[in-house]
């Protein structure tokens, strides 16, 4: 089965559609949280994913919207998109976020989840150091993530000594990783607004038949998105960084 595995969307459809029309032919998307926040196009973002055979999971922000967590805790400029959206969404669509689950387990082989399996919703997994006592926390042998906004692949491994290792390994754009046989934790990027300073939407191609995974990098038209924040007049903050990748 060919997977189109994506995160952190943010209400962006200008990158949205773009990673749609690059990643040719799929069966299925998975998503991993953060459908809606920060961007101009909340319920057009949830119904082109609806609109696939798709499996989503909540993040934060979807959270942040329906009153799950205290927007207390995000930001200035993420409250004020957060209270946007909310006023944004059709009933319809909350009623989709509210039925996400937070973690999911695939074909015995994959767990989704937005933040980390340790704290599904919140918790990023930056850097190995992060990411190596999650792997106690969840029993596949890999496991996707969001929420940082960067893509990353956390390899686990028992060294000739019989001690456990986790490493980062580089993410390459130009051929297909094979998972092989140990424990990862593999994030996509973000769709809609990537942090890792590459304005790009970010996306990943799962196979599971064969176990390979590609990382992907597409352009789209960000004045689009930006043009359409600022006529929502959403902070200038959000609007700008869009173009930097940060």
């Amino acid at each position: 089965m060919r997977c189109l595995v994506i995160s952190d969307i943010h209400a962006n459809l200008a990158a949205f559609e773009a990673v749609l029309a690059d990643a040719g032919k799929f069966d299925v998307i998975w998503c991993l949280g953060d459908m809606v926040g920060y961007g101009p196009d909340p319920n057009e973002c949830i119904e082109r994913l609806r609109a696939f055979p798709h499996l989503c999971i909540a993040g934060n922000h979807d959270w942040a919207v329906l009153g799950r967590v205290d927007i207390e805790d995000f930001n200035p400029d993420a409250q004020r998109a957060s209270l946007w959206t909310r006023q944004q969404l059709t009933p319809d669509n909350l009623a989709y976020l509210e039925s996400l689950p937070i973690t999911l387990v695939e074909e015995e082989k994959f767990t989704l989840v937005h933040g980390s399996p340790r704290q599904p919703i919140w918790e990023y997994i930056l850097y190995p150091s992060i990411a190596k006592p999650n792997f106690a926390h969840f029993n596949t042998r890999f496991c996707f993530v969001g929420h940082t906004h960067a893509p990353a692949i956390f390899r686990y491994w028992r060294n000739e000594h019989d001690v456990p290792v986790c490493e980062s390994i580089a993410v390459s754009y130009t051929n297909a990783t094979l998972l092989g046989d140990d424990r990862l934790i593999i994030n996509p990027g973000s769709v809609g607004q990537p942090r890792d300073g590459d304005a790009r939407a970010s996306y990943a191609i799962l196979d599971t038949d064969t176990l390979t995974l590609e990382h992907h990098r597409v352009y789209y038209p960000v004045e689009i998105t930006q043009a359409r924040m600022d006529a929502a007049h959403l902070p200038g903050r959000l609007i700008t960084r869009l173009s930097y990748g940060w």
